[in-house]
């Protein structure tokens, strides 16, 4: 048992976790092909897309109660609402950095911000929820750490955009916690409640038709993309709620990894002071995927 949670759970939470990084590393590559969008247009597109996406995923799954449970809860305690707007405000800061990144030149600094992400999830898992932790997942925390601390001793520092990323989802993740809307149910209100922003920033980026001027590809790969970070989005959020935070935290070093892959491809590079910082993190990722394989194993033959 992981932190709690039974075997088959811990097992389809990996899953689900390493899906969502490979899919995130292809939405990375993929977001420069929406140039000349900004980061705002492309996270509204990917707010307005997203809505109906989780509503038939509920709808199918006969979920709904999720949504409705929600809105009862608000009604009894009006209070709540402010935490699901503080939530949704949250989600949409880290959906914004991560469209706004590699149309600006900042796809390694974000890419930072989600190497550094696992250490401080694994911090509040210890300290809040008392999550344990086998030995190689302590060796790739450790391995990992050295990787990050070299690099902040080598730029005396960190961007904002790395710490937003840091620090910004670890705060989502428990909130969402506290407030009992971890799950597809509270996903939704998170975007019933920034559409209406969504679609007033949409409205007016393509009042005047110039980028659809410019790239007329718009028409398929802004919807195309958003559809494919929708997916990665709900994949993401149910690997928080089916392994302990521990766990998940350490699991999430295999998207930066992929975030790098991707920013190569766009034309980014690593300087030679930096691979110290890449390599550490990579040898930590490769542990994690053999005790992952190997603990995956034992909970399918048992």
């Amino acid at each position: 048992m992981v932190g709690g949670r039974a075997p088959s759970t811990g097992a389809r939470g990996i899953a689900v976790s390493v899906g969502s990084s490979v899919l995130f590393g292809l939405i990375y590559f993929l977001t420069p092909l929406l140039h000349p969008m900004s980061g705002e247009a492309v996270w509204a597109i990917r707010a307005v897309i997203t809505l109906p996406f989780v509503t038939v995923v509920l709808l199918t799954t006969r979920s709904w109660r999720l949504v409705s449970t929600i809105a009862a809860r608000v009604r009894r305690r009006p209070v709540l609402a402010f935490g699901l707007v503080a939530s949704a405000a949250l989600l949409s800061l880290q959906l914004w950095m991560f469209s706004w990144a590699p149309l600006n030149g900042r796809a390694m600094q974000v890419a930072l911000g989600y190497f550094l992400l696992p250490l401080v999830l694994v911090i509040v898992g210890r300290l809040l929820y008392k999550d344990r932790m086998a030995w190689w997942q302590w060796l790739a925390a450790g391995i990992a750490g050295l990787g990050v601390v070299y690099e902040i001793t080598r730029i005396g520092g960190v961007s904002w955009e790395t710490l937003v990323v840091a620090l910004g989802y670890p705060i989502y993740f428990v909130l969402r916690r506290a407030l009992g809307t971890g799950h597809l149910g509270g996903m939704w209100w998170d975007f019933v409640i920034m559409t209406p922003l969504a679609i007033a920033v949409l409205v007016w980026s393509f009042a005047d038709g110039v980028w659809l001027g410019e790239n007329p590809a718009l028409w398929w790969w802004a919807p195309g993309i958003s559809l494919l970070a929708a997916l990665a989005l709900l994949l993401y959020l149910m690997a928080s709620r089916l392994l302990s935070m521990s766990l998940f935290g350490l699991l999430s070093y295999v998207e930066p990894a992929m975030l790098v892959v991707a920013s190569l491809l766009i034309g980014e590079r690593i300087a030679s002071d930096e691979w110290f910082t890449y390599l550490a993190i990579w040898a930590a990722v490769l542990v994690l995927v053999i005790g992952g394989a190997v603990q995956l194993r034992r909970l399918r033959s048992r």
